[in-house]
């Protein structure tokens, strides 16, 4: 498991700790293992001297203290150099995930739900770092201690060591069937753990519709239902894992037993036996016990983060989709725009194409406008140009270039996308001004505000631009969030601006001015509007209507007036007056 987690190169600076640890954890079991050999011989003086001398036993009993000592300090230390190298290990592994799902395409994000990578990132990290700390502690020290509890235990008496031979094939049989019958039950657990977030995501997301539908009860019911899978899961787990202790328990009491029975007949009837060696003997079956239950701990905690480290390794080893090219060009010249026979999958081995052959040419500077109905692929249209997803056929064209080609952060950088849905992070409206260009003044911002109709109302707020922001812009209206996230995108001072049916959360006078801002600001800025109102696209140079992943149309308004009943029926439908007049 932790091979395929690679756990050299997530460790990085903290080898150092995670070297030590084993290290502390040795010299412990070998002070730890020297104190019952150092009382064994001070028992057997007391019981052979007819005269007892004081200072020798002095000296006898400050080496165990001594001993004591080292043995505390390189405990301590291994406990410290431990924690600090899981907490280092289980830091090096969030951020390489969370690196992970930033190179991720929209491809790669949509495999896994947003609660299941929350998961991942929390929950299975948590089991993976404590199964790390614990490896590197336990695993060496549990073995070492066995094979020296183990051989000082033979070099007393060789007869009554090889009790310890009867426990290890029950042991080892306990441990395969709590591996057997425990393992499922945690996988599932952890998957409904996903489904967990998913239902609080949803519900603290969707708070208002929740309230206003009056479905608490419903929601109450379906979080109480994975809930109980969840615990129905982990209660079986854990009742299988339940039985190691109690197997544990009655091996070491067995043998205990026997070594005390053979050991106390061996010294009453005169054997090589002594009584300092018989408190030894029982030590040593102690450390032994205590070493395999400490092994059989470390083989549980395997068993219950191995789901956690399937899950983020199949993070971790998943290629993105979208990767930048050997030799990327690193200059966009211009926002002139071309669909080449283009064609598009979201799932390879489906046999019906999401756009199909699409073929257009677009010129910098244009405003082209898109219509058609929900689901007829206009936003994937858009989504190609900035390499959000890959065209599966054909190829699509920036400045005459391969979008292929180029750098993504330079590509991106220069194709500018406001979503209907966009997103506002907590922070200041400067804060979230900044994404668009982080170098950008004052002046630059509230100019670009002025033209997405923003200022007007960031002005009035208390603190103006330095004005703090929840998550999400929840503090602001729909309509404002939506303007200022237009501003923002406006700061990126693009080649090719798209607005994806940006424009909805806004009446048709801001709409108008906004356009009509863009118009004059960015003039040899290509604009694509994806709109619902034939008026957001009227005065484009041209529209394009899609339906069913296909252009059907494409020409000025005017023209598609004349020839296209697709369009004609959307713009009378929308305007009553037109419709009247003929």
């Amino acid at each position: 498991m932790f091979k395929r987690l690679k756990i050299y190169a997530k460790v990085r600076k903290y080898w150092p700790f995670a070297l030590l640890t084993p290290l502390m954890m040795v010299l412990e079991v070998f002070f730890e293992l020297e104190i019952p050999t150092r009382i064994s011989t001070l028992l057997d003086y007391l019981n052979d001297q007819t005269e007892i001398i004081m200072s020798e036993i002095i000296r006898q009993g400050l080496v165990l203290v001594l001993i004591s000592i080292f043995s505390l300090i390189t405990g301590i230390l291994g406990g410290v150099f431990a924690s600090i190298a899981s907490s280092g290990f289980a830091r090096n592994l969030k951020s390489d995930m969370f690196n992970k799902i930033s190179s991720f395409s929209f491809k790669n994000i949509d495999k896994y739900s947003t609660s299941s990578l929350i998961t991942r990132m929390t929950t299975d990290t948590n089991w993976i770092q404590m199964s790390f700390q614990l490896t590197i502690r336990m695993l060496f020290r549990a073995p070492i201690m066995f094979i020296y509890a183990l051989y000082k235990a033979n070099s007393i008496n060789v007869k009554i060591s090889a009790i310890f031979l009867i426990v290890i094939p029950i042991l080892a049989l306990g441990l395969a069937l709590i591996h057997v019958f425990a393992h499922p039950f945690f996988s599932k657990g952890i998957k409904e753990i996903d489904v967990l977030n998913q239902v609080v995501e949803e519900n603290v997301r969707g708070v208002r519709v929740v309230k206003s539908f009056t479905r608490e009860k419903d929601e109450i019911a379906k979080f109480d239902k994975v809930n109980n899978n969840i615990y129905n899961y982990f209660y079986k787990a854990n009742i299988v894992v339940a039985f190691n202790s109690p197997v544990m328990m009655l091996s070491m009491y067995s043998v205990l037993l026997l070594i005390v029975v053979f050991g106390s007949r061996m010294i009453a009837q005169g054997g090589d036996l002594t009584t300092g060696q018989l408190f030894s003997l029982i030590t040593y079956t102690i450390n032994i016990l205590t070493s395999l239950m400490m092994l059989s701990m470390i083989f549980v905690f395997f068993v219950i983060s191995k789901p956690s480290v399937e899950r983020v390794t199949e993070v971790l080893e998943d290629i993105p989709t979208i990767t930048n090219p050997e030799n990327p060009i690193m200059e966009v010249k211009d926002g002139s725009i071309d669909f080449i026979n283009t064609s598009f999958r979201y799932d390879s081995s489906s046999e019906k194409k999401v756009l199909d052959n699409i073929n257009i040419s677009i010129k910098s500077g244009e405003v082209i406008g898109i219509l058609g109905a929900t689901g007829s692929s206009k936003s994937t249209l858009v989504s190609l140009i900035p390499r959000l997803y890959d065209a599966t056929e054909g190829e699509v064209r920036l400045g005459s270039v391969n979008v292929k080609d180029y750098d993504l952060e330079v590509l991106r950088d220069n194709v500018s996308i406001v979503l209907q849905k966009n997103v506002l992070f907590s922070g200041s409206i400067k804060d979230n001004l900044k994404w668009g260009n982080k170098d950008a003044t004052d002046e630059e911002m509230i100019a670009a505000c002025k033209i997405a109709q923003a200022d007007s109302f960031i002005s009035k707020m208390k603190d103006g631009y330095d004005s703090y922001l929840e998550q999400g812009g929840s503090n602001l209206s729909g309509g404002q969030r939506q303007r200022v996230c237009i501003a923002r995108a406006i700061l990126k001072n693009p080649k090719v601006l798209i607005f994806d049916d940006s424009m909805s959360a806004v009446d048709s006078k801001t709409d108008k001015l906004i356009r009509e801002g863009l118009k004059d600001y960015m003039p040899h800025v290509t604009k694509l509007i994806i709109a619902q109102r034939c008026a957001s696209v009227e005065n484009a140079d041209r529209i394009m209507i899609i339906d069913e992943g296909k252009i059907v149309d494409f020409a000025p308004h005017s023209e598609l007036l004349k020839t296209s009943s697709i369009y004609k029926e959307l713009y009378y439908t929308q305007n009553e007056e037109a419709k009247v007049n003929g």
